[in-house]
């Protein structure tokens, strides 16, 4: 049985898979720091609570046929040498397998992307400007490398930047759309930042128009 590390478990989910109506596995750990994280207690390696990966299987059992897929999310997935074991089991009991990532580490990331018919992959920052966001130097050529993999494989992704005026210049935003161009990257989701120390955003109304310039496709999710 998989030692994965679970700090929660959403039953039903319509918002982690657009289109698909999931059960969203929390991972527990994140090496990266980001200022505007909405589920600070999956940071630590160990928080506290847990749910066994017995007691995911065991819920998912009763959801054959009722829900589309899994989605592992976090924290970050991809620290846990377990993820593979998990998302090749939950497949096993007929399910599509989603999985959230920032793509810390490439290698791992190589292994399980087969296992998935879907990667939400969360662009953080301009990648030479990765450490501001994250905390972590280097953070940017891993990202980086992780997309570009999830690129030239095929499998179905979006693309998503949390964003906040207070983080991100439209500018660097402008920035960040022409890297991900030169990625080969055609659509992007921003995602506005929520938290009692950021205030509403201030973004001009012709940002999308700008981005856009680059980008087939670009929208806001608040």
């Amino acid at each position: 049985m998989t030692d994965l590390r679970v700090g929660g478990l959403a039953r039903l989910s319509s918002c982690d898979w657009p289109g698909e109506l999931v059960a969203t596995v929390f991972c527990q750990g994140c090496s990266w720091r980001c200022p505007y994280c909405h589920n600070p207690a999956l940071l630590p390696p160990v928080g506290e609570t847990a749910v066994s990966w017995s007691e995911v299987r065991a819920f998912l059992a009763t959801r054959r046929g009722l829900l589309d897929g899994v989605v592992f999310s976090g924290g970050e997935p991809l620290l846990q040498q377990a993820l593979g074991e998990a998302m090749q089991d939950a497949s096993a009991m007929g399910f599509r397998i989603g999985l959230h990532t920032g793509g810390p580490v490439p290698s791992r990331f190589a292994e399980v992307l087969p296992m998935a018919d879907w990667v939400g992959f969360d662009v953080k920052a301009p990648f030479d400007d990765y450490a501001r966001i994250t905390g972590v130097d280097g953070s940017g050529k891993h990202a980086r490398d992780s997309l570009k993999a999830l690129i030239a494989s095929g499998i179905s992704y979006e693309v998503r930047t949390t964003v906040h005026p207070k983080i991100f210049s439209a500018e660097m935003l402008v920035q960040m759309a022409q890297e991900l161009a030169g990625l080969g990257v055609s659509h992007w989701v921003l995602q506005q930042a929520r938290g009692p120390s950021l205030p509403p955003d201030s973004y001009d109304e012709n940002l999308l128009s700008r981005l856009e310039q680059h980008l087939a496709q670009v929208a806001w999710r608040r």
